[in-house]
């Protein structure tokens, strides 16, 4: 990947798009630096890794009125810990992702007279922050039971899990559900398939965030598999996956 020039990220907090309201996403990871200077250490600092952290912070423009806007959304996520799912280039299958289980800990909004009412967030990490793919596109509506393109993430090691993000952005029909797994195979063709992760049901916006146990997984590929029932059922979900 060459230089980038941001005009395309993506924000999914927990069941919204973001994307639409922001104009300004930092993502941030940091290791406590821990000081284990001794007489032994030649007069010179010696410190090593403590605990690890990270945020996920973003602005824009502020609206209200469905649970899709803006405030709305930070409203109902204010304190409570979901999925944030960011992405520099795009949502694209297979596109770069960053996506952290996070608590949305700051909500700012309103500012002075004659401003375009701007809005700031901030969530801090309860899980690590993973670097991996987006498995399924915001973007494209599912009406029907399917599996999206499968993306080549690599193995996951003893003690590496595989990490997994589900925003339901939309939900339409009667009785509409969405079921979703993650399934990983040795090769782009699913032929001997296994289920990785599975999310608990949806019908309703809505995020969930998942990871293994930590059990190593010699598979290389991944995908979205989703299963859908209902009356004219529709559903928009973006999906992140990755290993750490």
């Amino acid at each position: 990947m060459s230089f980038l020039t941001l005009t395309n990220v993506r924000l999914f907090a927990v069941g919204a798009d973001l994307t639409g309201a922001s104009n300004k996403v930092e993502l941030s990871a940091e290791v406590e630096e821990k000081d284990r200077t001794t007489y032994g250490s030649n007069g010179w600092k010696e410190v090593m890794g403590g605990l690890g952290s990270a945020q996920v912070t973003g602005e824009g423009f502020w609206e209200a009125g469905s649970s899709a806007l803006v405030d709305d959304a930070n409203w109902a996520n204010n304190g409570g810990t979901g999925p944030w799912s960011v992405g520099p280039v795009g949502g694209a299958v297979g596109d770069l992702a960053y996506f952290v289980k996070a608590l949305q800990s700051e909500y700012k909004f309103l500012g002075q007279v004659g401003d375009i009412a701007p809005w700031s967030g901030k969530a801090s990490s309860t899980w690590p922050l993973v670097r991996g793919a987006f498995g399924h596109h915001y973007g494209t509506a599912r009406t029907s039971t399917g599996t999206a393109t499968g993306v080549q993430l690599g193995a996951a090691d003893v003690d590496e899990r595989l990490y997994a993000s589900l925003h339901v952005l939309s939900v339409a029909g009667t009785t509409p559900t969405l079921n979703v797994e993650i399934e990983s195979d040795t090769d782009n063709t699913f032929a001997s398939s296994l289920t990785q992760l599975t999310f608990t049901q949806a019908n309703a916006i809505s995020g969930q965030i998942l990871r293994t146990d930590g059990t190593a997984i010699t598979d290389t590929w991944y995908r979205v598999k989703y299963t859908i029932s209902g009356t004219n059922p529709s559903f928009l979900f973006a999906v992140a996956f990755g290993i750490k």
